[in-house]
C-alpha cells in the first residue's frame, strides 16, 4: 500500500468495489446470509419489501429457478422434462407453511438433488427469491376473501 506513480491519485491500489467483503467477514450477519438464526429458519425480510424486491426476486428465480422448478413453482421445470429429478411443487401445504428462511437456507445449503447456489446467488438476491416464492404461493392458492374488501367489491362488479 505504499503510493504509487501508476495511478493519477498516486496510490498503488484501487478502492473495493461497493460491497465487497473481506475474506472471513462475509458470515457477518448470519441471518443475511443463511437465513438461519442459529437453527431456526426466519420468517421476516431483513430489508423492506418493495416492488423493486419481488421485481429482482422474479427475475433472479427465472434465471436461476425456474429451470428445474418451472415458473409457477410447480416443479416441472425443463430439466425434470429432459430426466432430471422433480423437485417438490412449492404450493404443497408443506412449503407454503415454511418460513422465507428455509428457502434461503436451501439456495444457500442446499438440499437433496438441489447444488447449493450460495455461489452464484448473492444473499440479497436469495431473499428476493425467497420473497418472490412467498408471492407465487399467494398467486396460485388466492381466495377471494384474501382481497381487501374495497378491491373485492372490484372485482365483484367485473363478473360477467
Amino acid at each position: 500500500m505504499e503510493p504509487s506513480p501508476v495511478f493519477a491519485d498516486g496510490r498503488s491500489a484501487r478502492a473495493p468495489v461497493e460491497g465487497t467483503v473481506a475474506r472471513g467477514q462475509q458470515h457477518a450477519d448470519e441471518g443475511l446470509q443463511t437465513g438461519m438464526a442459529g437453527k431456526t429458519a426466519l420468517n421476516i425480510l431483513p430489508f423492506p419489501l418493495t416492488r423493486q424486491v419481488l421485481a429482482r426476486g422474479q427475475e433472479r428465480f427465472n434465471i436461476f429457478c425456474a429451470p428445474c422448478h418451472d415458473r409457477l413453482g410447480t416443479g416441472e421445470g425443463m430439466v425434470v422434462r429432459r430426466g432430471l429429478r422433480r423437485p417438490p411443487s412449492y404450493h404443497i401445504d408443506r412449503l407454503r407453511e415454511a418460513p422465507l428462511g428455509y428457502f434461503v437456507d436451501t439456495m444457500t445449503t442446499g438440499f437433496g438433488a438441489m447444488p447449493d447456489y450460495a455461489g452464484q446467488v448473492p444473499p440479497a438476491d436469495r431473499w428476493a427469491i425467497a420473497a418472490y416464492i412467498r408471492a407465487l404461493q399467494l398467486s396460485q392458492n388466492a381466495r377471494l376473501a384474501d382481497v381487501p374488501p374495497t378491491e373485492r367489491k372490484k372485482l365483484e362488479d367485473q363478473k360477467p
